[in-house]
C-alpha cells in the first residue's frame, strides 16, 4: 500500500509560481524507486486532466500542452517525494491537484486509470 500526500497549494495571483510536493510512504522498506508518478488536476465542472508525469527513474517525463513551458516535474527518490514546479500561473490553472502512483516501468502515463494510488489533493487558486 502506498500513501501519497500533496502539499504546496494555495491562493496566488496570475503570473506567480507555486511548487507542489507529493510525499510518498508505505510499509517497511518502502521506496518510491519503483513507481511512476503523475500529477492530475480537476477544476469544478470539468473532467480530470493529466498535467504531467515522470517515470520511476526520472528519465522520462510528460507534459500536457497546457503545462508545457511553464511546469516542471522532478523527483527525489531519496526523499520519496515528487515535485511540480508551476510558473507563470494562469486563472485557468485553478483546480484541485492530485498526485498518483503507478508501477509503470520505464515510462509514465497521462491517464488516470493507469494509476493505483492517489493522494487527497491540494487546492490551487489563481486569482487577482
Amino acid at each position: 500500500q502506498v500513501q501519497l500526500v500533496e502539499s504546496g497549494g494555495g491562493l496566488v495571483q496570475p503570473g506567480d509560481s507555486l511548487r507542489l510536493s507529493c510525499a510518498a510512504s508505505g510499509g517497511s522498506g518502502f521506496t518510491l524507486d519503483y513507481y511512476a508518478i503523475g500529477w492530475f488536476r480537476q477544476a469544478p465542472g470539468k473532467e480530470r486532466e493529466g498535467v504531467s508525469c515522470i517515470s520511476s527513474s526520472g528519465g522520462y517525463s510528460y507534459y500536457a500542452d497546457s503545462a508545457k513551458g511553464r511546469f516542471t516535474i522532478s523527483r527525489d527518490n531519496a526523499k520519496n517525494t515528487v515535485y511540480l514546479q508551476m510558473n507563470t500561473l494562469k486563472r485557468e490553472d485553478t483546480a484541485v491537484y492530485y498526485c498518483a502512483a503507478a508501477s509503470i516501468g520505464g515510462s509514465c502515463s497521462p491517464f488516470g486509470y493507469e494509476y493505483d494510488y492517489w493522494g487527497q489533493g491540494t487546492q490551487v487558486t489563481v486569482s487577482s
